[in-house]
């Protein structure tokens, strides 16, 4: 069992930069993590995942403006997110793929208004 605990989020300012962590309970060597988020009313969605090599995929509406990252050494996985929009504000959920078996965390709100 692996435990993924979210942080890093809050109320930003449009045009701000947050970076979201999510660390794990356990090593996430070898493993694909992700992103997603959801918005009220609306679907979750894939923001950004990474694979265990480093490739990483974004979403379009983030291209550009957010950046996944992992420290293996530190059992994290980030997000960078920059030029924040109003649209951008949802529930922001880490996600693993550890053994064959996805591990979700509780989420962090992000909030951009002004």
């Amino acid at each position: 069992q692996v435990q993924l605990v979210e942080s890093g989020g809050g109320l930003v300012q449009p045009g701000g930069s947050l970076r979201l962590s999510c660390a794990a309970s356990g090593s996430i060597f070898g493993y694909a993590m992700a992103w997603y988020r959801q918005a009220p009313g609306k679907q979750r969605e894939l923001v950004a995942d990474i694979t265990s090599g480093g490739r990483t995929n974004y979403a379009d509406s983030v291209k550009g403006r957010f950046t996944i990252s992992r420290s293996s050494a530190k059992n994290t996985v980030y997000l960078q997110m920059n030029s924040l929009k109003s649209e951008d504000t949802a529930d922001y959920l880490c996600k693993g793929r550890i053994r064959a078996t996805d591990y979700w965390g509780q989420g962090t709100q992000v909030t951009v208004s002004s």
